[in-house]
């Protein structure tokens, strides 16, 4: 009988400080319209200067184990998305497992950027399927502001702070078609420069800011995100008009509109958080996803798709059936 990995619930993290287009406007060359019509962003979380990127994974993770009504106890693996880790090392998942009190196993980053959780849940996903693991927390968390040049508005006015958290669960049997269904990653290091941040451990000695190159990442965000939810939809013999729910990476609205127009796919369909909470990298998608569950808009039986593109470049998608 094959196994299955189920969302068992989900969690998620913003910091109290909520910083609006207006009050960038008082830093930075830049107004209230120019960012929302660029972008569709009208405000973003940013985290206190004491907070770290595992403060908020803890925050989210504790969520969704009280959702789930387990204990750390059950839990035997943590991977997190993350390209603002704590420190250099060592990773935020042993942090999160030593502040939650999980028995030793399995624990550890990954780093794809925009795509991080997309990333860090195929991994589980897989570990699941092979029998290592019977119950993982997928944490995907950011602290981005720590990576802007708040002096350059065609970045500092996308990005905030934030952290979610799935818990996969093993399931035997898939007759009901339920669970995740299949998860598609990608990377072309070709095109790493369209998308970095100036500095690094081994070469500045600093964490550097984010620069980026954004007509070059719309053009190819919108294709190469189509094309991995075509992937997707292709592997499982699904059309685009059978998902229920379209779940992108919340990196701009008009991306995010350009490519459910490639789909073919109303916007209704689509889960849109980025107004409120800007790009929070690999905490986008799990945001938003908690956020519609709460909401009562994704329910049990519903056909889900998550998207994104990254820095790397990175993309991937997931479909999943709740």
């Amino acid at each position: 009988m094959s196994t299955r990995s189920h969302i068992l619930s989900t969690g998620s993290y913003l910091p109290e400080k909520i910083m609006t287009n207006h009050d960038l406007s008082k830093i930075v060359d830049t107004s209230d319209e120019w960012i929302f019509q660029r972008s569709g962003i009208k405000s973003r979380r940013i985290a206190a200067d004491d907070q770290s990127t595992s403060d908020m994974a803890i925050k989210a993770a504790e969520a969704a184990i009280e959702r789930a009504g387990i204990q750390p106890s059950d839990i035997d693996g943590i991977i997190v998305a993350t390209t603002t880790p704590d420190q250099t090392f060592p990773s935020v998942a042993v942090r999160v497992q030593a502040a939650l009190g999980v028995p030793v196993g399995i624990a550890f980053d990954v780093q794809a950027v925009c795509s991080g959780f997309i990333y860090a849940l195929s991994v589980a996903d897989n570990f699941i399927k092979v029998g290592q693991l019977k119950r993982v927390l997928v944490i995907g968390a950011d602290k981005m502001s720590s990576l802007l040049d708040w002096s350059d508005r065609t970045t500092c006015v996308l990005f905030g702070d934030g952290a979610g958290a799935v818990i996969l669960e093993a399931r035997d049997g898939a007759e009901d078609g339920t669970g995740v269904l299949s998860t598609h990653l990608y990377a072309n290091g070709g095109m790493r420069d369209l998308l970095y941040t100036d500095g690094g451990v081994s070469t500045t000695g600093d964490s550097g800011h984010i620069i980026m190159h954004g007509r070059e990442i719309f053009k190819y965000a919108v294709k190469l995100m189509a094309d991995a939810v075509n992937a997707a939809l292709d592997a499982n013999d699904l059309s685009a008009d059978q998902i229920d729910w379209l779940v992108p990476h919340q990196a701009n609205l008009r991306i995010i509109e350009a490519t459910a127009k490639k789909l073919s796919m109303p916007m209704e369909r689509v889960i849109v958080s980025v107004e409120e909470h800007g790009n929070t990298s690999a905490a986008s998608i799990p945001l938003a996803f908690d956020g519609a569950v709460r909401d009562g808009k994704i329910k049990e039986g519903d056909l889900v798709l998550f998207e994104a593109l990254g820095g790397g470049l990175t993309w991937g998608s997931a479909l999943l059936r709740l």
